[in-house]
């Protein structure tokens, strides 16, 4: 099956962009000739690629062939920085999913470093449905819980991340004054990252009945959530990395200072002969093993 190069580049266009139209602008084409190529591409690959709303979706098929797309955008650009050593290098870009928790402690300055040679274009994703992004082909490369290498990656174990109980100390004189007992966790508000977060859930059903409903606060950003913590909105399940300044000067205390939910992450990328790539994961790959716990 022969793949033309610029029907790949069409239906990246369109994913990256989320329509026709857009792609048309970003590939400099119009939205007629877009058209034509992904009808071209699902006539040669006999299946039905995108979905056609806005934005654009890719089938199970499309994945496939996007993941084929990007990987021959990334090999492109890095055999055209090798012809033209005098080319700009940041024309290679990276689409990386990382879990918030990650990205707002210690994958930014593991990546600093490299970009004055790439550009990051990061996609913030639970750890638990980053791999979704990767076996979509939307990422070349992800942090995930998943231990298991998708098809055509490769998996490396990077390390825990802790996470702990912690509220303001008014908080928790007033919601907590006996403990962490089951009653007070009935009823005492909780800070939640957003519908997908199940570390508070999972801190609950080992310490509490099952069925409590406290009232919850949905702070969907990582900077965000300690903050509405710190405030006194409600308690939180905290990373070590993220919270230990604030435990040191007393602005946070642990509900339960034996109490933890470890999350154990992995780095999954393409299975691909790329130096940019290989800068990437050995930046994420050094990082995890200085400031995660084994």
């Amino acid at each position: 099956m022969d793949f033309d190069p610029a029907h790949l580049r069409a239906l990246s266009a369109a994913v990256t962009e989320g329509t026709l139209d857009a792609a048309a602008r970003a590939l400099h084409i119009t939205p007629s000739a877009v058209s034509q190529r992904l009808r071209a591409l699902e006539v040669a690959t006999g299946r039905v690629l995108l979905i056609r709303s806005k934005p654009v979706q890719v089938t199970e098929s499309g994945e496939v062939v996007l993941r084929l797309a990007r990987q021959v955008e990334l090999l492109t650009s890095e055999a055209a920085a090798e012809l033209n050593p005098g080319t700009d290098a940041r024309t290679h870009t990276l689409p990386l999913a990382i879990n918030a928790d990650s990205l707002g402690t210690w994958v930014l300055p593991a990546l600093a470093p490299l970009a004055g040679d790439v550009t990051f274009d990061l996609h913030r994703e639970d750890e638990e449905h980053t791999a979704a992004l990767l076996r979509a082909g939307t990422v070349v490369a992800a942090i995930t819980t998943d231990p298991d290498p998708i098809a055509g990656c490769s998996a490396t174990r990077l390390g825990t991340m802790r996470y702990r109980p912690l509220a303001s100390p008014t908080f928790a004189a007033h919601w907590f004054p006996d403990g962490v007992t089951p009653d007070a966790l009935a009823v005492a508000p909780v800070v939640v990252f957003d519908r997908k977060d199940d570390l508070q859930r999972r801190f609950l059903a080992d310490h509490a009945p099952a069925g409590i409903a406290p009232p919850r606060h949905y702070v969907p950003s990582s900077a965000d959530f300690l903050a509405a913590v710190r405030l006194g909105m409600g308690w939180g399940m905290l990373p070590t990395l993220q919270s230990a300044d604030d435990e040191a000067r007393g602005d946070l205390v642990a509900l339960d200072p034996e109490a933890s939910v470890d999350v154990v992450l992995h780095w999954q990328q393409w299975k691909l002969r790329s130096p940019v790539l290989d800068r990437a994961a050995a930046a994420i790959t050094e990082a995890a093993r200085r400031l995660l716990a084994p």
